[in-house]
């Protein structure tokens, strides 16, 4: 335990700048420290200085001192007095020191769109209080991170200007450039007008621009196709559809087209009699033949009693193999379930000749 005796006060004061050009990390700090009586002075240990970096505190008077520091950040500054000379010690002075990054002007945007066309900017600049964009169709804005509509079709330059008055370079900018591409034009006709029972409907593709085409016929089937050729599509059961046709071109872009058409479909069934499986061409495979049919089972026997095939799916028809070997030339009997769209229900047999 000790009893401090006197009244000599210290008005602890300090001072920094910057040693060099604009681009230096390194400072001079200044002790302005006074003593109120001439007679006491400062000492060389009489003051700590740490300076927010990690480094070690340096002990010292009131001699100026030199610190480089490692990057751009903020770092705190302190002055300790330690001497217990003065009545007021210890006492600390505290501030800071920033030191600004360059100001980088840069941006992230996809590099282009199908017109009309909004582009969001997103803003990555490094530093930066206030942005300018020339969005290259001669609007500007100084949001920090714009949307901005492109409706005509076009390669627009777009540059940002980044300013910050405390970083060295005061100002930066970048540029990109955005290209907008045309949408096709997608457009179609459709026969019968008019429907005729069990009729297909033929789709013209009457489309412009386009490249590649997806047909969707509004009862959950549709057709892929790259070329402007006709489609024709089989409807299953009498109602109104909302077929569309959708039109890509070379840049992805899209566009979409529908009509409303009606359909007359009369429940009918047959099967073929005879098929030559093995062979090229539309009597290769033998399928359940008919319109409005709902839900089948199809099964196919041997003359042994033996199921050689059977389907639930309209679509999917016997090519004359059982467990993947081709079947003798014989003539083969079925029996076919079949529910109509309609809701009414039938049995068919039958028999088919295997041609080899």
């Amino acid at each position: 335990t000790y009893i401090r005796v006197g009244n000599v006060k210290a008005d602890v004061k300090i001072a920094f700048n910057k040693v060099g050009d604009c681009l230096s990390s390194e400072y001079r700090f200044e002790n302005l420290s006074t003593s109120d009586n001439p007679a006491i002075q400062f000492g060389d240990s009489s003051f700590v200085w740490t300076f927010g970096d990690s480094t070690d505190p340096v002990y010292t008077g009131t001699a100026p001192l030199n610190h480089p520091y490692p990057g751009p950040g903020v770092y705190p500054i302190t002055l300790t007095l330690t001497d217990t000379n003065f009545c007021n010690s210890p006492v600390t002075i505290d501030t800071f020191v920033r030191i600004n990054p360059l100001v980088k002007a840069q941006f992230v945007t996809p590099a282009g769109g199908c017109a009309p066309y909004t582009a969001i900017f997103d803003n990555t600049s490094l530093a930066g209080q206030t942005f300018d964009w020339d969005f290259g169709d001669g609007s500007t804005g100084n949001q920090a991170n714009p949307t901005h509509d492109y409706p005509t079709p076009g390669t627009y330059v777009v540059k940002l200007t980044a300013h910050d008055e405390s970083t060295c370079n005061k100002i930066s900018d970048t540029s990109m450039t955005i290209t907008v591409s045309a949408k096709p034009v997608a457009g179609f006709s459709y026969t019968p007008v008019v429907p005729v029972q069990n009729k297909p409907n033929i789709f013209t593709n009457l489309s412009t621009g386009g490249v590649r085409f997806n047909w969707l016929f509004g009862d959950g089937e549709g057709l892929i196709k790259t070329s402007m050729d006709t489609a024709l599509h089989q409807y299953n059961t009498t109602g109104a559809y909302h077929p569309c046709l959708v039109a890509i071109n070379q840049f992805g872009c899209t566009d979409t087209t529908c009509q409303d058409i009606v359909v007359d479909i009369l429940p009918l069934l047959d099967v073929p009699t005879a098929f030559t499986p093995g062979k090229f061409g539309r009597n290769a495979v033998v399928n359940v033949e008919g319109f409005g049919i709902g839900q089948l089972s199809w099964k196919i026997y041997n003359r042994f009693g033996q199921k050689v095939f059977e389907t639930n799916d309209r679509r999917v028809g016997w090519d004359g193999r059982f467990n993947g070997q081709l079947q003798p030339m014989d003539v083969y009997t079925y029996t076919l379930d079949v529910i109509f769209t309609d809701g009414k229900k039938t049995r068919k047999t039958g028999d088919i000749t295997l041609i080899r």
